[in-house]
């Protein structure tokens, strides 16, 4: 029978490190755990789940840790997770179906993404491939990614990643990339990850001008080009850098056509665009509301990595918005119930507040 380990690096995880065991340990053959420096319980509670656990002294290097970890164990396949994730649906047998099959490929988990926006609690989901052939390994010092050639195929294993919640390794990551950048200054992905870093700082003007350069570099069917361009737009939306992000859309809306978030983030775009310089864009009013439009005739979608409600309520939300902003209140209240009956708690506040006056 075919072989499964759970393959770790770890520090200071005793918070999540047991939910994390608890939601695999039926499904993989063995658990393996690199430790890189902890200082509480976390060994003990992996080696209280039956976990190899090994020790590896931390040297600025992901990549280094996690093939390390690789190397330990002796399973035919890996299923690499972080401690802060933990598998949520039942999916032991679409694990063993893929694991025995003919041909091999890279298994991708959908991930869903906890994180807090605009005081919001949001949710992103992203597919990544962390269910590996024995032999692959991982290159980069950070967001580290894996070196093969072997196709990827989505499957149905689902982990849901609080992480972003409970901590800020914006820094850490930061120092990280841009030493990786020192080595190799035309690193498309790397300077994308810089200008993640710096928005998620709220430095947008350092974050757009590593997204232009990345975005200036990256290949046309690059499976994270979706991301950069989103966030890009977003970033020169913040900086009111207009001229730019109407020439971003022009270039990116006839192969993004069919992505909830770019049309979102062009609505965003609009607004604040038109708002700001009304005389000058007055022409471009229209494109607000088909934005909108445009993301719920898409709806939300598993085809791109995505923030839950770009395709429903939260487009439904800025079409009420937007429609309450130009005095159609009745119109305004038909998209606010409709993103309400969603259970999108801003609406619902919104449709309470419009029924007391």
């Amino acid at each position: 029978m075919t072989t499964l380990a759970l393959v770790m690096i770890v520090k200071n995880e005793e918070r999540h490190l047991g939910r994390c065991l608890q939601s695999v340990k039926d499904i993989v053959d063995e658990i393996i755990i690199v430790d890189t420096g902890s200082t509480d319980r976390t060994k003990d509670i992996a080696s209280s789940f039956g976990a190899k656990v090994f020790d590896f002294e931390w040297i600025d290097d992901f990549s280094a840790a996690r093939n390390y970890a690789l190397e330990q164990s002796t399973s035919d396949w890996n299923l690499v997770l972080d401690a802060d994730e933990y598998v949520i649906n039942q999916c032991e047998s679409t694990i063993r179906r893929f694991l025995e099959k003919d041909e091999k490929k890279i298994g991708r988990i959908r991930r869903i993404d906890e994180f807090i926006q605009n005081g919001e609690k949001r949710y992103a989901q992203s597919y990544l491939p962390r269910l590996l052939p024995k032999g692959v390994k991982y290159v980069g010092r950070v967001h580290e990614q894996i070196e093969t050639d072997l196709p990827r195929e989505d499957l149905d294993i689902e982990v849901y990643h609080d992480g972003y919640i409970a901590t800020d390794k914006t820094d850490r990551n930061l120092n990280l990339l841009l030493l990786e950048l020192e080595k190799d200054p035309f690193n498309d992905y790397v300077l994308y990850q810089i200008g993640k870093q710096y928005k998620l700082k709220q430095q947008l003007r350092q974050a757009e001008r590593y997204f232009e350069k990345s975005y200036q570099l990256v290949p046309l069917y690059s499976w994270y080009r979706h991301n950069l361009v989103v966030d890009y737009l977003y970033t020169v939306r913040g900086n009111q850098s207009f001229e730019k992000g109407i020439r971003l859309i022009e270039m990116e809306q006839s192969s993004l056509a069919d992505s909830p978030d770019f049309h979102f983030a062009c609505g965003l775009f609009y607004m604040d665009l038109i708002f700001s310089h009304v005389n000058q864009y007055i022409h471009l009013f229209p494109l607000i509301e088909q934005s909108f439009l445009r993301c719920l005739a898409i709806g939300d979608t598993a085809k791109y990595d995505s923030v839950k409600g770009t395709g429903s309520f939260l487009a439904l939300y800025n079409l009420g918005v937007f429609h309450e902003a130009l005095g159609n209140v009745n119109k305004a209240i038909s998209f606010y119930q409709k993103a309400a009956d969603l259970q999108y708690g801003q609406a619902i506040k919104r449709l309470e507040m419009l029924n007391r006056q």
